[in-house]
């Protein structure tokens, strides 16, 4: 990225600039699995506060559950927001202390018009809560808005970020302790990274032992399970999980799910893996499957030790 930036803003190592005192803040927020009751506290405030939320159709129902978005019947009839991205009618809403908020609807295809409208509005004071599903470090949103920033020379948009729960943790929680030793994540998706890259990454990660989440796995599971299996043993267990944290709220198959098989058996349960909401954990060969009074989970101990190791 360039080094030039505009008075007042700051730059890579300085810790004195500020931002002009006009400007409000762009902040990426990430919201976890989406429910209110996983979302941290932070981005609740964030998002409560925020002159503009930017969020899917999605995330707004979410948001509205426990009030941390006005209800769809706060839109103020008479007011319409004159921005491009903002929808005709029900973008502004009017927040219980009177104040107004204006809600913009996020979609795949105007991420680059959304990115240049929350600068213009942070320059004229604003405070934008662009919302991201999980969190935005882990394929979310926040390399985009940097990106947007140095594409535009918006370097003098202040921005900051709200972490979130990501999918690998909630849905670990869901399986119990998969994650105690060394993890890494690896994306599916092939639109910004070829197949070859990412075979190449699942066959490092699995040579070195990382338990290991798949995201995207609505494209290439099989294809990437086949990588596993030439480094890993067939009976390493592994789990599906879908839409960890939303409960009936999920939009894959049947809401929220867990499977715990083993990596060879995962391709016999190829109808269980439902779309973007989907990821697949896939252990090593310490990770055991443990059996209380309750249920099935997943333990990798972070070393050989036992109780009295503690």
């Amino acid at each position: 990225m360039s080094s030039d930036h505009r008075d007042g803003a700051p730059s890579v190592g300085d810790t004195t600039a500020t931002p002009p005192d006009s400007y409000g803040t762009l902040y990426v927020v990430g919201i976890g699995p989406g429910l209110p009751h996983d979302m941290t506290q932070r981005a609740s405030d964030v998002i409560r506060s925020a002159d503009t939320v930017v969020a899917s159709n999605l995330y707004q129902v979410f948001l509205r559950k426990d009030g941390t978005l006005p209800p769809a019947s706060a839109a103020i009839a008479d007011a319409t927001d004159d921005s491009e991205v903002a929808d005709e009618e029900g973008s502004v809403l009017e927040r219980p202390d009177g104040s107004r908020q204006t809600l913009i609807r996020s979609s795949m295809g105007k991420q680059v018009e959304l990115a240049r409208e929350a600068f213009e509005r942070v320059r004229d004071g604003e405070d934008v809560a662009h919302v991201s599903g999980g969190d935005p470090n882990v394929y979310g949103k926040s390399d985009l808005l940097y990106t947007m920033a140095d594409a535009d020379d918006a370097t003098d948009i202040p921005i900051e970020i709200v972490p979130g729960v990501t999918a690998a943790l909630s849905g670990a929680a869901n399986l119990g302790a998969p994650l105690s030793n060394d993890f890494c994540t690896i994306s599916l998706s092939d639109k910004w990274r070829g197949w070859d890259e990412i075979e190449e990454k699942l066959r490092a990660v699995a040579i070195s032992g990382f338990v290991v989440v798949l995201y995207n796995c609505w494209r290439d599971y099989e294809r990437a399970v086949d990588v596993l299996r030439e480094e890993r043993a067939d009976d390493v267990p592994a789990a599906i999980v879908n839409d960890a944290g939303r409960g009936e709220e999920g939009r894959n198959l049947d809401d929220e799910t867990e499977t715990i098989t083993t990596l060879g058996e995962l391709p016999e349960h190829s109808d269980e893996v439902g779309g973007m909401g989907s990821s697949i954990l896939v252990g090593t060969h310490e990770t055991e499957v443990w059996t209380n009074d309750y249920r099935d989970v997943l333990v990798t101990p972070r070393g050989g030790r036992d109780v009295e190791d503690f």
